[in-house]
């Protein structure tokens, strides 16, 4: 046997043990989401999955899709806050004599939306709520 067909099986074997390793910590992550309870409830994911057209009796696949929204939801969110803080220190540095009273940061629709475009999702809202005709009127008097 030479050289290279002893290095050659060397490396199959190296890549097998490191393919039961993933295969063990594959097995072991999934039984830990059975004890897992996700903050998106199961009915809410099996939902959307059946919404879909997803059908799947496996609690342990539900979770981790809820996991993995969960993930997604945080990112978005994180992102969105830093927009915000973006955003809101050009302000600042804008009217720098001006003192902000209130130095809590307000998310708006456009730090969403700068927030999920990062992720492909383009966000399309209405731009002014109240330019609406029948804004203020009362139900009755509206003509639809």
């Amino acid at each position: 046997m030479n050289h290279n067909q002893s290095s050659s099986q060397g490396q199959q074997q190296s890549s097998q043990g490191r393919h039961d390793d993933d295969d063990a910590s594959l097995s072991e992550f999934l039984a830990s989401l059975m004890d897992y309870t996700p903050t998106i409830p199961d009915e809410l994911v099996e939902h959307y999955l059946a919404k879909s057209g997803f059908q799947c009796p496996d609690v342990r696949l539900i979770r981790l899709v809820a996991v993995a929204t969960q993930k997604f939801v945080a990112e978005v969110a994180t992102d969105a806050l830093q927009q915000c803080k973006t955003r809101q220190a050009a302000v600042v540095k804008d009217k720098r004599d001006k003192q902000q009273k209130d130095k809590r940061p307000i998310l708006t629709m456009e730090d969403l939306s700068k927030a999920l475009r990062e992720y492909g999702v383009n966000v399309k809202h209405q731009e002014y709520f109240a330019d609406s005709p029948s804004t203020g009127m009362d139900p009755a008097s509206r003509e639809e």
